[in-house]
């Protein structure tokens, strides 16, 4: 963890949102003309083959405001830990295809080790502490997903703080 990171600023913005984005345009958005920072990490999640055979679809669906909120919390605790200059989140809802795009975070930094260990504490806490509700959908009937035990384990090693 960066030992000056509490009183840095930093940029964030948070977007939930049933539209797609566009990857190229939001990493030249945010890096155009910036020299401040020397690493840009981007995670995108797309949906998977499901795990059951004939999956046709992911609906996800949220609370607005507590999710916006709660994605904003879990930006605000990463730049408190690590030196990050801007971080952008983007979760998508709605109904969502195998291949489909369904969350960005970009994280940007002056160093690698912030920018990795920031992006990656992000999509943890995004795993088990975002409040969205997601349901599988095949041959026509639906079933809503619980959270996981690996997504509860992988957010242990940041309460138990591990920053890397």
């Amino acid at each position: 963890m960066s030992g000056s990171a509490k009183s840095h600023a930093c940029k964030i913005e948070i977007s939930v949102q049933e539209a797609d984005f566009d990857l190229g345009a939001l990493s030249n958005q945010w890096t155009d003309g910036d020299v401040e920072n020397g690493a840009q990490v981007m995670f995108v999640g797309r949906v998977r083959e499901f795990a059951q055979a004939n999956q046709q679809s992911m609906t996800l669906e949220h609370y607005p405001g507590m999710t916006e909120k709660a994605l904003r919390e879990t930006a605000d605790i990463a730049a408190e830990r690590w030196r990050i200059n801007k971080a952008l989140i983007i979760h998508r809802i709605g109904e969502l295809q195998p291949a489909d795009q369904i969350v960005l975070v970009m994280v940007l930094s002056g160093h690698r080790e912030d920018a990795f260990n920031a992006a990656w504490f992000i999509m943890d806490h995004l795993k088990t502490t975002a409040p969205f509700w997601k349901k599988e959908s095949a041959d026509g009937e639906g079933h809503w997903v619980d959270a996981k035990e690996s997504d509860d384990n992988a957010l242990t090693k940041w309460d138990n703080g591990s920053d890397s």
